[in-house]
Formats: structure tokens, sequence, C-alpha cells
């Protein structure tokens, strides 16, 4: 893939306009992880602390530093560890290979207190595969890829992969028994740029999204959650399936689970009862996560900036854009959308956006399903991935990756496993041409 630099006039973007502030035309691969434009020098300076701890390597307590507290349990020692370049992770290539930027969600069949999942007795609601010196880490976690191939009308063929998880090396005993089977999911850890104006949409307009009437027999609803941050039942529009309603909430979760750094709303540390070892490890202060760093760490995912959309005078990617929409894409991956007029950030406040999603949860039908229900989610149902930025992600991440577990390694594959209530805009898509396939890829390729 080869992504070309264009002139600032040609990506529709001008600095001077205010509508324009969340976009930057920056296009090395430091695109992700630009501020908005117009923030102040005080601003700036939250925005880089925020960076800096995104990027802080978390240590072992007991030590003298800024980042203290790792563990007991975890996936990684730091955030960028998941989100590379504040892109997409991936998934290993064989079973072999070690998860470097995915995870695996648990669960047992039901729900806790506040509808989400129910956590696994023994291993919580992820397997945090790693221990600080100790702490025996939980297991790991293998991906087998099974095959096939799928031919277009055209007579082309393309060999898609599906994950077959496995564990091994379980510490604490074992995963499936027959009165409770496991419930897994593995996830690639997520974009992290533009959450900002994802979080400033209004609930009324997302409510509003899911009652509207759409043709082939597509649907849309949102995710009724627990909120960490508010403690009360809100809309869900973060995760793969929409399970956090809140960048302050989807922060502090992700800071235990992945790195289990305590906050002070969630000061307990992921240990489980009968984990002995964790239970009983040096803590980095109650909490490890001060508040002061959590509020950096909000505010700078916060106001990442998007990328400006290139080359969208191409005849190419014109074309595309039709193609895109007439087979039916842009049915949920809505090009448009607002955040609230009276947000209380003025940075963030009726703003028009291009993310590419409507942040409501799809059936997306078997071959995609999880089988693993979250809150209002069922096992087949998926929020929406918005696809701003993705024709940056090879030129900066140096891979594909796409879906919530990485199975799809181009755009074609990507959309080639849509099923479900897209179901018919993945047949429209089979029965293109050769030519039109190119066409909506460098489309595509354009976000």
């Amino acid at each position: 893939m080869v992504v070309a630099k264009t002139a600032l006039a040609d990506a529709g973007v001008s600095a001077g306009k205010q509508q324009d502030r969340h976009i930057t035309s920056n296009q090395t691969r430091e695109a992700y992880a630009q501020p908005f434009a117009g923030l102040n020098e005080a601003e700036l300076e939250k925005f880089f602390r925020g960076r800096a701890l995104f990027r802080q390597s978390w240590v072992i307590a007991p030590a003298s530093d800024t980042a203290v507290g790792l563990g007991p349990l975890y996936n990684r020692i730091a955030c960028v560890s998941c989100h590379p370049k504040n892109g997409r992770g991936r998934a290993p290539d064989s079973p072999n290979e070690r998860m470097q930027s995915m995870l695996v969600r648990l669960s047992v069949p039901g729900k806790n207190a506040v509808g989400s999942p129910k956590p696994h007795p023994r291993y919580g609601n992820q397997l945090n595969e790693e221990g600080v010196p100790g702490v025996p880490g939980e297991g790991r976690a293998q991906l087998q890829w099974e095959y096939h191939v799928v031919e277009l009308a055209d007579g082309t063929k393309i060999r898609l992969r599906k994950p077959q998880l496995s564990f091994s090396e379980l510490n604490y005993g074992p995963l499936d028994k027959e009165q409770e089977p496991v419930l897994t999911s593995a996830r690639i850890g997520p974009i992290v740029y533009g959450l900002g104006l994802l979080d400033a949409v209004s609930e009324k307009d997302l409510l509003s999204l899911a009652q509207q009437r759409k043709p082939d027999g597509i649907k849309g609803k949102v995710n009724q959650v627990w909120d960490i941050a508010s403690q009360q039942t809100r809309i869900g529009r973060f995760g793969v399936k929409a399970n956090s309603a809140s960048l302050r909430s989807q922060t502090v979760d992700a800071m235990l689970g992945d790195l289990g750094i305590t906050s002070s709303l969630l000061p307990h540390e992921n240990c489980l009862p009968h984990q002995q070892a964790c239970l009983t490890a040096s803590s980095g202060g109650s909490p490890e996560l001060k508040d002061e760093q959590l509020a950096y760490l909000e505010f700078y995912f916060r106001y990442l900036a998007v990328p400006a959309r290139r080359n969208i005078n191409d005849a190419q990617v014109k074309a595309g854009e039709k193609i895109f929409t007439d087979i039916g894409c842009a049915i949920c991956h809505r090009t448009e959308m607002k955040t609230a007029k009276n947000y209380p950030l003025p940075h963030l406040a009726n703003l028009t956006f291009q993310p590419y999603t409507d942040l409501l949860l799809h059936d997306m039908g078997e071959g995609l399903a999880d089988y693993r229900p979250d809150f209002k989610a069922s096992g087949r149902d998926w929020r929406t991935p918005p696809l701003w930025g993705v024709g940056l992600t090879e030129f900066i991440n140096e891979y594909q990756s796409y879906l919530h577990d990485g199975r799809a390694q181009t755009l074609t594959e990507a959309i080639l496993w849509h099923g479900g209530e897209a179901r018919i805009s993945r047949e429209r898509y089979s029965a293109l041409n050769r030519d039109d396939r190119i066409e909506l890829e460098q489309f595509l390729l354009s976000l």
C-alpha cells in the first residue's frame, strides 16, 4: 500500500477554520498522535504530560519513579504497547508467537450486579499473562488460524482466516468446567485518536440514530452500560461492543485490567481471593494512578486529532466514495456526526466531523460472533468501528490488522467477514468487478 502525501489544500483542511481544529494535516508516522489545533500553552502541557504517561513504562513497586505499581498481574507494561503509534494492535501469526498488542476477555454465563459480564471465578474478566516477581502470571493464550477461501463474482479468490483460541500454563486452575463454561473473546488494541469527538456526541443523538428506519434489514441499537465514573447506567460508545460510556471509565478500566494500575475509581488490585501471592504483593500507592495523572491521560485522549483525508479530488477516490454509499456501507459507517452544541468543553462543542461510524451495535452474523454477551450486546453484536485514519494503517503501523481480533489483514478481508445486518452490503461488494473494488479501496485509503 502506498500513501501519497498531498497538499493541505487538497485535503480540505484549513488551520484557520474552527470546524477543522480536530483535524491534523500531519502525514508522518506520528499522524495519529497530534493535538487539536488551538490548544493554549497550558492545555498543550496537559496534552504532552498525558502523552508521556501513555508512552511511559510502568515499574514494579517499590520504586522511586513517576509510574510505580505495575501489576501484580498484568498484560503489558505501557499503554502504547497495545496501541502502537496510537493505532491498531495485531494478532500473532502462529501459536508460538506471543500476544504483544492483544488480550483475551473472559467471563462465565450470567451477569454481575451492574449487568456486565460475570467474571470468571479464577481468572477474572481477562487473562493477565504476566505477573511481577513472586506472582505467577495467569497463563498463556495461543491463536491457531483456520483458513477458508471465498470466491467473488468475477472469479477472484480471497483467503480468509479465523482464530481458534487455546490456553496453556494455567496457574490458577482450569478455565472450563462443565457447570461454568468459559466465554472468551480475543481483542486487539483499538485506535485511540478522535475519542474526544465520540465522547462529545449527545446520548439523544445516539438514541435518534438507533431509532431511524434503515434499509437492507439493518437495525442498530445502543448499549446500556454501567459507567464507573458517574456511577449510573449510560449509553455505551467505547470498546468493540460499546461497553464503556465515557473516556474516564474506559481509561481507568484499561489501566487496571491491562497494567494492574489502581485508581481512585477502581482502587482494588486486580487479584482474586485465591491468588494469595497477588494479594500480598507490594503496592505502588493508594491509588497508583494519581487523580492528576488520570486527568492528564484523559486530556490526551480527548484532544488527539484525526488525520486529514488525502487525495479527495482523485477520480478513483470519488468513484469509490459513490460505491461505498451505493452498496450500503455508509448506512452504518456514517459519513457525518456532530458533537453536542452545549458540550461543556469549548474545543469540542458543536463540531461536525467525519468518523465513518454510528457508534451503534449491529448483529454482524455468525462468522464474527464471539458468543460472549456484554451488557445489552449479544454474542453477535459489535459496535461499528470508526474508519477515519484507516488509510494510514499500514504506513504508520507497518502492518494491516482489522476487525476486533485482527483476523483481517486487508480491507477486502474485513469487508468479506461482514454478515448479519451487513450481509446484503457484503453480497453487493462480492458482485463488484475488479475495477470497482479498486476504486472502493482507493476511497478507503483516502480516509
